[in-house]
């Protein structure tokens, strides 16, 4: 999983092209929080990564849901009703 340094320091410059209306909501994000554009771009790239790097849960945490899912089902089927 990626690790994210919060410096501001160094920068790389791209190009991309996006909806008008997207770039019009982050800019008046930025603008209502007092904070540059850049900035509120950077995080919210930044929270799309981590939300889907966090969507894949880790293949142990999987093995012992099946197993749970064994142990228990007919106690899980009794809670649902």
């Amino acid at each position: 999983m990626m690790e994210f340094a919060m410096s501001a320091s160094i920068r790389e410059k791209f190009s991309s092209q996006a909806a008008p209306e997207v770039l019009a909501a982050l800019r008046q994000l930025a603008e209502a929080q007092g904070r540059q554009f850049q900035a509120v771009l950077d995080e919210a790239l930044r929270d799309y990564i981590d939300r889907h790097q966090k969507e894949r849960p880790r293949r142990h945490v999987m093995t012992s849901f099946a197993s749970s899912l064994d142990e228990f089902d007919t106690l899980y089927r009794e809670l649902a009703k």
